[in-house]
């Protein structure tokens, strides 16, 4: 869906976009509904000779300025195909997540050679790429996820919706958090925390926003029977995946953000952007957007002794949840908004597209 977002942008500031997916997938479906032009190939093995001949047609024919594959996994389509082609046009690629398999091997550096610019999402995933791909780190450039600040804004969100419909009295502050339900996702360590918390402060409630992936049924499960272990019941409230994030956000007092690894972390500039503080676990691509102490508090990763610390801080210091909360809202509309990012995105294309890099 960022792939649509980022078309949909693209087009609003003046660019002629195709979309190139998947027939029948989710992004082909939406794409259509929107009216954003796509073509469509079924491309699932790494080498398909049929495809690759039936994009180097479209590319004849459309003969782009600049192509951008938003996945690594693409670049065996695209390659092959503009070689066929012997067209030179700039290829960008971003890396939304890591990969633990070193390609450096003869066909990967073929692949790789190929890629003018690499756009990497967080800083963690820059080290990756250069870890991984024998891409020169002259061709990897930071290039963050956006959200839409406008969206997100605690001054267009009515706050008592959600806490009305959960009947929260005045008095109770909201602690939630927003992930699906997967192991990394810091579940057991919010649990623990709030375990430890109930201990000292009787005014707590607990929202889990978020559902199960395709075959994760069984984790849901068990962290919902770990939350009745640790008798939180009537104290955590399961919400199940929801639509309104932006109202979930404005009802909460503090927001925690747990997640063990995790590339970037969008739904951590979500609720910065909606002026919660926050308690985020100090890894990964966490680092790319809180600041510890300014926008929010870090507790040591997988440590739920440390994140309830952390969170009594913000519990028992109401106007250091006043401090935090502006200054990250200050950040995220300076550093992560969909105007900011698109506007160097689009820098980025330009600059490829006025060099004709081979």
């Amino acid at each position: 869906m960022y792939s649509l977002q980022t078309a949909e942008l693209l087009i609003k500031s003046g660019f002629e976009v195709d979309l190139l997916c998947f027939p029948n997938s989710h992004l082909h479906i939406e794409a259509e509904k929107r009216g954003i032009s796509t073509y469509q190939l079924e491309f699932s093995k790494y080498f398909s000779p049929i495809q690759i001949v039936k994009l180097r047609s479209i590319l004849n024919i459309r003969r782009y300025d600049l192509i951008h594959a938003e996945a690594t996994r693409d670049l065996w389509l695209v390659v092959p195909a503009l070689k066929l082609a012997s067209l030179k046009t700039p290829l960008l690629l971003t890396k939304h997540v890591g990969s633990y398999i070193i390609k450096k091997d003869f066909m990967h550096k073929w692949i790789y050679k190929r890629v003018n610019i690499a756009l990497a999402i967080s800083g963690v995933i820059k080290k990756n790429l250069i870890d991984t791909t024998p891409l020169p780190e002259e061709k990897i450039i930071l290039l963050h996820n956006s959200i839409d600040v406008d969206r997100f804004n605690p001054e267009k969100t009515n706050n008592l919706i959600i806490r009305n419909g959960f009947n929260l009295a005045d008095d109770e502050i909201l602690i939630g958090m927003n992930a699906r339900f997967s192991p990394g996702k810091g579940h057991e360590e919010f649990l623990y925390a709030a375990n430890e918390l109930n201990k000292r402060f009787k005014n707590i409630k607990y929202l889990v926003v978020g559902g199960p992936s395709k075959g994760e049924d069984s984790y849901e499960t068990k962290i919902k029977e770990m939350a009745s272990s640790l008798d939180l019941d009537g104290k955590v409230i399961f919400t199940g995946f929801r639509n309104d994030i932006p109202e979930i956000l404005a009802s909460l007092d503090i927001f925690v953000f747990p997640s063990h690894a995790e590339a970037f972390g969008l739904a951590l500039v979500e609720a910065m952007s909606m002026k919660l503080p926050s308690v985020c676990s100090n890894s990964d691509g966490v680092l790319d957007i809180a600041v510890d102490r300014e926008t929010s508090f870090l507790f040591q990763n997988e440590n739920y002794h440390d994140l309830s610390k952390k969170l009594s801080e913000l519990i028992t210091h109401p106007e250091n949840r006043f401090k935090l909360g502006n200054a990250a809202r200050q950040r995220v509309v300076k550093y992560f908004s969909t105007d900011f990012i698109t506007s160097q995105l689009i820098n980025i294309y330009n600059d490829q597209i006025n060099q004709k890099v081979v």
